[in-house]
């Protein structure tokens, strides 16, 4: 049993990366999600309504890397899940005005908000805005007559979101996919250049899966996802045998992949036989996966409540700031739970300086105000990829001035109460993610070995007959291949954790070894069986 602290390094977690491939696309679909609603009701004379048509708009923000098949359906999900949540909250808040008990019901919703977010891998920016605006709801003064309209306003902006989340498959219907195949493609030249990285290794092999997913949820196969097919099984092939690739070869088929040009076309390698079998199975049930995150789940609720009685014991007029910092913290484990609370802060202090310099400007008028709101939402998506906290720096003034939608308010109070709920939040979040320790997350590594272990037995049964079918070898291979990547996930959330049982580390790296080259062994066998097949 080992009860060693894991690491909680400050060098690296302000560090900027590259920016998200796609940071436009949100940036842009909030804005326009944001703007026509809101202007709306400036023009009306009722921006205090506009909390309610921010719930629908922000939902804009999701499902930008799903095919356009699969993202109607999460969209869908996720609208209906932000009135879901909005609907408790507002009528908690019209039937109590006890500050406890409001907290008590943010800090339960914000508990399921991230166990299902999670559950469902839905992406950033996952739980967070759920939680920024339910909270924000319990504390809106409501009566039970107001509950329906307001959530009328919600839903017809939810409609637009999503309306504005789909209309880029009217002109590249593709796009997504596109983007899922060049990833591929560039992670699997990075690794022909490396062989020895098993960093790059890893990169390459979840790109790849990744590839596989987006365009197995894409729907119909249409000739173009037909060639992006058999691009991806390209890059598998790079990594089966990493001395043979041409590198610059790969990067020159992942930037013919921009636009909307024709897909480029590889050697003639037959029928990729076996995703029309994959495309009917179904994934693990959601109450499934929702059982591993328990323990995320019980830190959450923990820690939100905490941090909100510890705000009103304070005396802060808005605890639910304080509730959704400490929400925003929870990761996969203690170590970016830390990284994401340095994070939290670093952004919102700073944020909480740029409020003060733009709120003159904010305090014109309310046509002012609104403008601003836009601006910042923009930033927030378009700086947030590049590191969460440069993110926060817009997130935090944006909040700030969203309260003064329903009145100009003392610029001094604001801001003492943010900083304030921003550290409490903080520090009792993190608290609490010491409290509740994961203790399975070595479990659920020797299940993923496990289904390793099983993945790459029945692909060895298969490659022992004298001619397997590539029917079956084929979702044989990509079985073992989301194991591999499930493992690599598994093994790195579990290494962050504390008071934990040591893990099997020699085990895993053996796992991998072995794992790797049974891909690679099968993917030259089924590459080398579909030349032979349509050989003249």
């Amino acid at each position: 049993m080992s009860s060693a602290t894991p690491r909680l390094p400050l060098a690296g977690v302000l560090r900027l990366g590259r920016p998200s491939d796609i940071w436009f696309k949100p940036a842009l679909s909030v804005v326009v999600a944001v703007a026509p609603p809101n202007l709306t009701l400036l023009a009306l004379g009722r921006l205090d309504l506009a909390m309610y048509t921010m719930a629908g708009s922000l939902c804009a923000l999701y499902a930008h890397n799903r095919p356009y098949a699969a993202r109607a359906r999460t969209l869908a999900r996720v609208v209906l899940g932000m009135l879901a949540g909005l609907a408790v909250a507002l009528v908690a808040a019209s039937l109590t005005a006890s500050a406890v008990a409001l907290v008590t019901v943010g800090a339960l919703l914000a508990a399921a908000q991230k166990a299902l977010c999670d559950a469902s891998r839905i992406g950033p920016p996952g739980n967070v805005i759920f939680t920024f605006i339910t909270s924000a709801a319990l504390f809106a003064p409501q009566t039970p007559a107001q509950v329906p309209g307001h959530l009328a306003l919600a839903a017809a902006a939810g409609v637009w979101a999503w309306l504005i989340g789909m209309a880029p498959g009217l002109v590249r219907p593709h796009g997504p996919e596109r983007r899922a195949t060049a990833h591929a493609l560039r992670t699997a030249a990075a690794y022909a250049e490396k062989p020895d990285d098993p960093r790059a290794r890893a990169a390459a092999a979840a790109a790849v899966q990744a590839a596989w997913q987006t365009l197995l949820s894409a729907g119909a196969r249409t000739e173009p996802r037909r060639a992006l097919d058999r691009l991806v099984v390209r890059a598998e092939v790079a990594l089966a045998a990493p001395a043979d690739t041409d590198p610059d070869r790969l990067r020159a088929w992942a930037r013919d992949l921009r636009g909307n040009g024709p897909v480029p076309r590889t050697e003639d390698r037959g029928e990729l036989l076996g995703i029309d079998a994959e495309l009917s199975l179904e994934g693990a049930p959601l109450w499934r996966r929702l059982g591993p995150l328990a323990p995320l789940a019980l830190r959450t609720a923990l820690g939100c409540a905490l941090a909100g009685y510890a705000s009103l014991a304070l005396g802060v007029g808005r605890p639910y700031w304080a509730l959704v910092t400490a929400a925003s913290l929870y990761q996969a484990n203690l170590t970016l739970t830390w990284s994401r609370g340095v994070q939290r802060v670093v952004g919102n202090l700073a944020g909480v300086l740029l409020f003060a310099a733009v709120v003159p400007l904010a305090h014109l008028g309310p046509a002012a105000l609104v403008l601003c709101c836009l601006a910042f939402n923009f930033g927030a998506e378009a700086l947030i990829s590049r590191n969460y906290w440069l993110g926060s720096v817009c997130v935090t003034p944006m909040a700030l001035l969203i309260t003064e939608f329903a009145g100009f308010q003392e610029p001094g109070r604001l801001i003492t109460e943010r900083i304030a709920d921003t550290v409490v939040g903080a520090l009792v979040g993190f608290v609490a993610a010491v409290a509740v320790t994961d203790r399975r997350s070595g479990d659920r590594v020797e299940r993923a070995l496990t289904a390793v272990d099983r993945a790459r037995e029945r692909i060895a049964r298969l490659l022992a007959e004298p001619h397997p079918a590539p029917a079956a070898l084929e979702p044989a291979r990509r079985t073992l291949a989301a194991a591999l990547v499930e493992l690599r996930a598994t093994v790195d959330a579990a290494s962050g954790e504390w008071w934990q049982r040591a893990l099997p580390q020699e085990r895993v790296v053996l796992a991998e070894q072995a794992g790797h080259r049974t891909l690679a062994a099968t993917t030259r066998r089924l590459t080398s069986a579909t030349t032979e097949d349509v050989r003249p």
